[in-house]
């Protein structure tokens, strides 16, 4: 049985967390195997409708979001469709307003600044109302403090917070990262990972070569 045919509560009784990839249906929002969303203020089964803001299909950008990853309350992916055209000498989004100003439909794109997906990679850690901003990338193991907002790629095992967020520190040393990106333990089967989990939380690095 896989992940997308399992329970959409990994908790029993919790009804504020859920396993992300279960409850998403727009296939452009692609989510990994055990990612977890928790809303106490909202029902967490509504995360693409409160939580995936200006994301229309007009634009045909993705929110990508790997394995394995924890997202708090209130975190918002703002994609581009939120941006306005920056080289115009107007920021008023005339292509959205086409049958008023008699512009074609198909330019309505034209409104934005296209900067691409979202990309979040595997174990990412994503904090209380951050704000994610269309085109940015963030690595496996990264930390995205509470209420950042993040405005550019973050770096694997990267911690970063503030407005605009910024860089905070290394979770681990050199070496330690690189070995975490190699053996890529978010791959492995589900039993391979629950033999190693006491190894995974103790940081017992070389437990897991």
């Amino acid at each position: 049985m896989t992940i997308s045919e399992k329970k959409v509560y990994p908790r029993t009784g919790d009804k504020q967390t859920v396993y992300l990839k279960n409850v998403i249906t727009d296939p452009s929002i692609i989510v990994g195997d055990y990612t977890m969303y928790n809303d106490f203020v909202n029902d967490p089964i509504q995360f693409s409708r409160n939580n995936v803001l200006y994301h229309y299909p007009v634009n045909h950008d993705r929110l990508i979001i790997g394995k394995f990853c924890s997202i708090a309350c209130g975190a918002k992916f703002l994609f581009n469709s939120a941006n306005h055209m920056l080289e115009s000498l107007s920021t008023y989004p005339f292509p959205i307003f086409f049958e008023e100003w008699g512009l074609d439909i198909k330019d309505v794109a034209k409104a934005w600044d296209n900067k691409g997906d979202i990309v979040i990679g595997n174990d990412v850690w994503i904090g209380y109302e951050a704000i994610i901003l269309a085109g940015v990338t963030i690595g496996d193991g990264a930390i995205i403090g509470a209420r950042a907002v993040v405005t550019k790629d973050v770096m694997p095992y990267t911690i970063v917070g503030g407005v605009p967020a910024k860089f905070i520190r290394k979770r681990f040393p050199s070496e330690i990262i690189s070995t975490l990106l190699e053996i890529k333990w978010w791959d492995w089967p589900k039993k391979r990972i629950a033999q190693n989990i006491d190894a995974i939380q103790s940081g017992q690095i070389k437990q897991l070569r």
